[in-house]
């Protein structure tokens, strides 16, 4: 059975996901992440990558797309890799409407990528975070530089994604030719992360700890750029070993520290695994509560 509700259901009496000013586009504040989608999990214990993989056919993606419209949310952050490039594609053929801010697939080259990207014609690009750290641990920030550049290349807005507060504020301390930041509230690369599973092709070991959401929110604060905080759920780690009840309670708080510690323009990233909870339906309905209360 698919578990799709109908957000009607929910939204009664319920004000639309607020939305912001995103570089002259209006996106609202809880946007879809991917990972689930390519089957970058962080979970292994509940759902392996390859699971995810099996549920995300091209048509579900396409579907899930469509319901998170339905549930409000106008904004999604896909990986351009030449499987999720060609689902768009079927998702913009059948009247999908959602912006696109994309990030790299580091696996092709970066200026066939992103003449790829364009043809789907997002809204901004990112430099993906496990990139940008790994280009700086190994001492090449020309060349992190130069991406950049080549980014900036396309007109559109550029991000900065990074696990790391520290990389932030050295963008804001060198002006880094950047317009916004994907701040990751987990800090994987200080506690030893490996390469991408982008790339490797192994399941995700990492574990996220909760101290390091503080630091990330501090850093999101002092920055006038506008912030996309991620990981938001710690990729789900957050719900590990809690029953159903705890885990909508435990999504409720999450959420509400997360959107009570960024900017009022700042946004919020989501990824969904659908296969045995509408998960899409509850982080929208969860977000419009909070930020109705918070107005």
């Amino acid at each position: 059975m698919e578990l799709f509700l109908n957000p009607i259901q929910w939204r009664k009496g319920i004000d639309m996901l607020p939305s912001v000013d995103f570089f002259g586009t209006s996106v609202t504040r809880l946007i879809l992440g991917d990972n689930p989608f390519t089957g970058h999990s962080y979970i292994p214990d509940l759902a392996t990558g390859s699971e995810m993989i099996d549920y995300y056919t091209a048509d579900r993606i396409v579907r899930t797309l469509f319901a998170a419209e339905e549930a409000g949310l106008n904004t999604c952050l896909p990986l351009a890799d030449p499987f999720i490039l060609r689902v768009l594609r079927q998702y913009r053929n059948e009247g999908g409407r959602m912006h696109f801010i994309f990030q790299p697939y580091p696996a092709i080259d970066l200026q066939v990528n992103l003449r790829q990207m364009l043809e789907l014609a997002p809204i901004a690009i990112y430099h993906q975070g496990t990139t940008t750290d790994g280009l700086i641990e190994a001492g090449q920030e020309d060349a992190l530089l130069r991406n950049l550049e080549l980014l900036a290349s396309t007109g559109l807005p550029v991000g900065l994604g990074t696990h790391v507060p520290e990389t932030i504020l050295r963008s804001e301390t060198l002006h880094w030719p950047v317009d916004f930041y994907m701040a990751c509230l987990h800090n994987t690369r200080k506690r030893g992360a490996e390469p991408s599973a982008f790339l490797t092709g192994r399941e995700k070991t990492i574990r996220f700890h909760p101290e390091d959401r503080p630091l990330m929110f501090e850093v999101i604060q002092k920055v006038n750029k506008p912030c996309l905080a991620f990981k938001v759920f710690a990729g789900g780690q957050v719900f590990l070993k809690k029953s159903a009840a705890e885990v909508s309670e435990t999504a409720r708080t999450v959420l509400t520290e997360t959107y009570h510690s960024i900017k009022p323009g700042d946004l919020a990233v989501v990824g969904v695994y659908q296969k045995n909870k509408d998960q899409l339906a509850e982080n929208a309905r969860l977000a419009a509560e909070i930020l109705q209360e918070a107005r």
